[in-house]
């Protein structure tokens, strides 16, 4: 995600699922298709042995990695604060950070504690919960708390779809639509999800990248390989995009009645918003992801026309139902005429961090 859009700050990715069900090769399969984006990862193995953080080593820009425990159990909000501290200093050029969970992590302690933290560099970028179809029943009886992660996930990844039939998976699609009906799902073999689902190409060119040493992962990478040495099959699109281009001012009421009633599957927005007469000295920056929102006001830049751009991101979504939708949310002129309403931008500025309410507003749980 181009930096400008979220003020500056890093998206942080929470990476869960239980033991099995795919998180490393999925993290794996997004860091050989990073974009030319500089992504670190927090890992977090449950045990001694870090074998996790092994596996990614040398892959990312840094990497932390926390073992003997959850991280979620191991520390609290002010430390893990420190390492994405260390991970969001400007001079990393970091433009993602995953936090790949134990398998037996609380994905909803991580979330809390990125939502709380006080780094003004970082900001919440989704839980992704990964889900194995083969054993999916399975997982739910050995732990009930699976119904309970699905049902606060931003995103759902199907991941081994290759390993059950076309009627199976589609009665798993089923039941993960009743038990988190406001995720966006995609299905996926061998972890392989678009990345644009999680980030954008880096706005850096890549030559700007210092020289390093290739991988083998890059080498596999490169020859369409995974990682038994098989070609690997290429991975779904996954996700549909609606860009919005709107140069009549936006009505505050009715976009955050759109924003606030997020259909199904929608899983990213983003871009700037012009409120007009109701804020004509600021364009708004607007993150969401899942059910998390925030607003950024920054002066308008001299020069700038002004209008509203946003991009939609998200699985299995009507885009031109969205594109309606936004429509009927522009000023028409008539409106534009009138005097505004100084309440109208209440409900915006909800989303503006700057106090306790709006932590309770941006909070998904």
């Amino acid at each position: 995600m181009n930096p400008s859009t979220t003020g500056d700050q890093i998206p942080v990715v929470v990476l869960a699922g239980f033991l099995g069900s795919g998180k490393t090769t999925l993290l794996n399969h997004l860091l050989r298709r990073r974009a030319g984006n500089r992504i670190a990862v927090v890992v977090n193995d449950f045990g001694a042995v870090e074998i996790d953080a092994m596996t990614v080593a040398g892959q990312v820009g840094s990497t932390i990695s926390l073992g003997n425990g959850c991280l979620c159990c191991a520390v609290d909000a002010s430390e893990l604060d420190g390492y994405l501290e260390r991970l969001s200093r400007p001079a990393a050029r970091i433009d993602l950070i995953v936090i790949e969970a134990s398998g037996l992590a609380e994905p909803q302690e991580l979330v809390r504690m990125i939502l709380t933290g006080d780094n003004p560099r970082t900001v919440y970028g989704g839980l992704v919960q990964v889900v194995d179809a083969a054993e999916f029943d399975a997982t739910r009886q050995r732990h009930p708390e699976t119904d309970r992660h699905l049902a606060i996930a931003d995103l759902v990844v199907l991941n081994k779809t290759d390993r059950v039939t076309p009627a199976e998976h589609e009665r798993v699609l089923g039941v993960i639509g009743t038990l988190g009906p406001g995720a966006a799902v995609v299905s996926a073999s061998y972890g392989r999800i678009d990345p644009g689902l999680l980030f954008d190409p880096a706005a850096r060119p890549a030559e700007d990248e210092k020289i390093r040493q290739l991988s083998f992962e890059d080498l596999r990478a490169d020859e369409g390989e995974d990682h038994t040495g098989e070609h690997a099959p290429h991975p779904h699109t996954g996700y549909e995009s609606v860009s919005y281009d709107e140069p009549a001012a936006m009505d505050p009421r009715r976009l955050m009645a759109f924003l606030d009633s997020r259909p199904e599957g929608l899983y990213r927005v983003k871009g700037f918003v012009d409120f007009g007469a109701a804020d004509p000295a600021n364009r708004y920056a607007v993150h969401a992801v899942g059910r998390f929102l925030r607003f950024y006001p920054e002066p308008w830049p001299r020069g700038t026309e002004r209008r509203t751009q946003l991009v939609l991101i998200g699985s299995g979504i009507d885009r031109d139902a969205l594109a309606k939708e936004l429509t009927v949310c522009a000023v028409t002129e008539t409106e534009a005429a009138t005097a505004t309403d100084e309440s109208a931008m209440w409900g915006v500025l909800r989303y503006v961090r700057s106090g306790p309410a709006a932590e309770e507003a941006a909070d998904p749980a």
